[in-house]
């Protein structure tokens, strides 16, 4: 089977992509040529390109395939772009979203809640904390009208997580809970859901060569942070969770990531449809286990979000050691 991934050399794309090799298929990965350009080196073919420019020479031609991945379009051009290109030289379309392109005020338990409205100007393209739902709602409708609903697959993940996070956001955690001591902690008790790179890029990658349409929440099991915080402290660490409030993070001027970012009923997905489909998800021990080995690897480098250790330690006070 051919494969074109869009985008897939960094974090889910890189582990999709790695999951369509192991299948057997024939992979092409369209990308910028930024990152990981070496990336299964005769093993995939790389086309470079930029769909910001836009750029889709390297695509352009009469060759086909079966199916492709899009897990970089952020806004309605990008998919309609893509479309244009391809024309009918691809068959299944599998488009990465998100769960924050449910209407947050109207969300429901499943697939089939509301999604974001399109925003009042369609030209908007900057993605903010206000615009990145919208935009993937947006994108998620041009994605259906141009490929088709009955050859579309679209996957909805909470927080992935993993190894080759360029986020930080799970790092952080893995790093921190090794530490032990107390730890600051927003909304110990409120749901958090989060999904291992490594599963969604498998199902991402089967919903592609069996050719599975629908909407899909890419989700793991769920909990509060305070269970998923202890499921992840190496044996032998003590650790004491410590909440803190909004109010007090916001006078420090830090955040802690993954944590109280979005709405209850977004953290708290049941998945069972992707489940059904064939969505096999990981603990967030294995999670981690495998997080801090690829952390290690790479040397520990500062990370990109979450406080210093002196930053805690002023948060917290001289009560909390």
């Amino acid at each position: 089977m051919k494969l074109l991934v869009i985008g897939g050399t960094s974090f889910v794309g890189r582990h999709a992509v790695e999951a369509a090799v192991e299948r057997g298929h024939d992979v092409v990965v369209f990308h910028r040529g930024r990152t990981n350009a070496d990336l299964l080196a005769g093993r995939i073919e790389h086309r470079i390109g930029d769909r910001n420019t836009p750029d889709y020479t390297a695509l352009e031609g009469d060759e086909t395939w079966d199916a492709v991945i899009d897990v970089s379009a952020y806004v309605p051009r990008h998919v309609h772009q893509l479309a244009d290109v391809l024309g009918t030289r691809a068959g299944h379309h599998v488009h990465i979203s998100s769960i924050s392109a449910y209407d947050d005020a109207a969300v429901t338990g499943d697939e089939d809640a509301p999604l974001h409205a399109d925003l009042a100007d369609p030209t908007v393209e900057e993605v903010t904390g206000v615009t990145y739902g919208p935009l993937k709602a947006m994108c998620e409708r041009a994605g259906r009208d141009r490929f088709g609903a009955d050859r579309t697959a679209i996957v909805r993940p909470t927080y992935v997580c993993g190894p080759h996070d360029h986020t930080d956001r799970f790092t952080y955690w893995v790093r921190r809970m090794a530490l032990g001591g107390d730890v600051a902690v927003l909304a110990p008790s409120a749901p958090l859901q989060i999904v291992d790179a490594r599963d969604l890029g498998t199902f991402v990658a089967r919903c592609a060569s069996e050719g599975i349409a629908g909407a899909f929440d890419g989700v793991g099991p769920y909990a509060a942070p305070a269970a998923m915080l202890a499921e992840i402290t190496p044996p032998g660490v003590e650790v004491r969770i410590v909440d803190v409030s909004a109010e007090a993070l916001e006078a420090a001027g830090i955040d802690l990531p993954l944590l109280a970012q979005e709405s209850d009923a977004l953290m708290s997905r049941p998945g069972a449809r992707a489940r059904a489909a064939g969505l096999v998800t990981r603990s967030a021990a294995e999670t981690a286990a495998a997080t801090r080995e690829w952390d290690a690897d790479r040397g520990q480098p500062p990370l990109k979000v979450g406080p210093t250790a002196a930053q805690e330690a002023a948060l917290l006070g001289p009560a909390h050691p």
